[in-house]
């Protein structure tokens, strides 16, 4: 009789631990700080999942930077004291949305400079294909099928 009961167990084991993950804090009471906390919440990237924000993680350090940024908000800190305290500790990596500046600089103005280098390339293949004499005589010999 004890056999069925542990496929039980095990399944609402398993579903306790990823629920246990989640946040159970209370929302704030300035609906300003709050709406602060959700925005921040979808624009930090969990750590462990990488291609979710920490909102919508379950994994642990998800909540565990969720309870900071919580806190935080609660102690009257602003959004970019928030954002700077979790870049100088996990990295510009942490935002969804870097900084601009620095190393990051590059990658924001790379797809343009790329874009014109290859306009001014392109440009300079057609201006010397322009200036090359054509040769009529070649030209309607090989094209004539014989």
């Amino acid at each position: 009789m004890n056999a069925p009961r542990l496929p039980v167990i095990l399944i609402v084991w398993f579903s306790l631990s990823t629920a246990y993950a989640l946040d159970a804090h209370k929302p704030l009471d300035n609906p300003e700080q709050q709406e602060l906390y959700e925005r921040l919440t979808e624009e930090v990237r969990c750590l462990v999942c990488q291609n979710q924000t920490i909102g919508d993680s379950s994994a642990p350090l998800a909540a565990d930077l969720r309870r900071e940024v919580w806190e935080m908000v609660a102690a009257g800190q602003s959004e970019q004291q928030i954002k700077t305290f979790l870049t100088d500790r996990y990295g510009d990596f942490v935002l969804y949305k870097p900084r601009y500046g620095g190393p990051a600089a590059l990658l924001w103005l790379a797809p343009g400079l790329l874009l014109i280098f290859g306009g001014f390339v392109l440009w300079r293949v057609v201006r010397r294909r322009t200036a090359l004499p054509v040769n009529l005589d070649n030209d309607s010999t090989n094209g004539s099928g014989d």
